[in-house]
């Protein structure tokens, strides 16, 4: 065994970055750097062992690279829900209350009747500015340009419906 993983190197060390890389881009925001080496390495081992073995060879490699990386990835997705990864810095474990969300959403009422600036071109969606804040709002339909006078008709949830002033 010694003697096979010596001879095979580098299928060997392609085979374990690359599991290592894709494994670290679960946890990474995105699809970048790790998650395409990663790929690129694992297909780097399926080639040297179609090249050196043969398709069989190569079919059986892609099996266990697959299964591993299932495996793999389900215990660290459960140590992230779970285990010890839970109470690590990767995860995030706040969340909004429904107390929380009524007091924002309590906030956004104050705002029904006051008269502000576009801020963007609001067609339908964009920003308005009031008394210095900046709000994302909608219109009920109309395009009103940057810089126009808006009043806030209405709150719904939290959308924030304006028309012109």
């Amino acid at each position: 065994m010694l003697d096979f993983i010596v001879s095979n190197l580098p299928l060997v060390i392609c085979a374990v970055a690359g599991m290592a890389l894709i494994v670290l881009e679960i946890f990474i925001p995105g699809f970048g750097v790790p998650g395409i080496s990663g790929i690129l390495l694992l297909l780097v081992s399926v080639g040297f062992t179609l090249f050196n073995y043969g398709t069989q060879a190569a079919l059986g490699m892609t099996i266990v690279i697959i299964a591993v990386l299932a495996i793999v990835a389900a215990v660290a997705l459960r140590s992230a829900a779970r285990g010890s990864l839970s109470r690590s810095r990767l995860v995030l474990n706040d969340a909004i209350t429904d107390e929380e969300s009524e007091i924002q959403l309590a906030d956004l009422q104050t705002y029904v009747g006051r008269t502000g600036e576009a801020f963007t071109i609001l067609r339908p969606v964009g920003v308005a500015q009031f008394d210095g804040e900046r709000l994302d709002v909608v219109t009920e339909g109309e395009f009103i340009e940057k810089g126009q006078p808006v009043v806030v008709s209405r709150v719904d949830g939290r959308r924030v419906i304006v028309q012109k002033a």
